[in-house]
């Protein structure tokens, strides 16, 4: 039996995190094997996919104290299955897209090497 097919991430959307992203430091956009990735040098900050269950996921970075608090906190949160401290959130049309910026900016200070990790603002 074929799988299902993964949709494509609506333009707007990748525009939209693309707007949050762009500010950070050396950030570079990129398509990945599915979606849309972000990474500053070679480590990724967030990607967006489609899933075959047709519904739109972002994964970021984040503390290993967060991480099981996102786990343990159930959708539209989730704890990746790869990676120690990738948590993602299932994204749709209540999305809280200043609660995403947040997120995104914790991820990208995880990832980016402290000096760059410093110039961004994170917020209070």
């Amino acid at each position: 039996m074929a799988s299902a097919e993964r949709p494509p991430v609506p333009v707007e959307w990748i525009e939209r995190l693309s707007a949050m992203l762009a500010p950070f430091p050396e950030v570079r956009e990129h398509d990945a094997w599915i979606g849309m990735a972000w990474k500053v040098r070679s480590a990724t900050v967030a990607h967006v996919f489609g899933g075959e269950d047709q519904l739109f996921r972002i994964t970021f970075r984040a503390e290993a104290d967060e991480v099981m608090a996102f786990q343990h906190m159930g959708d539209p949160y989730f704890k990746a299955s790869w990676g120690s401290n990738v948590v993602g959130l299932l994204l749709d049309e209540n999305t809280d897209w200043g609660e995403v910026e947040e997120l995104l900016i914790e991820s990208y200070c995880i990832q980016a090497p402290p000096a760059l990790a410093e110039q961004v603002l994170r917020p209070v």
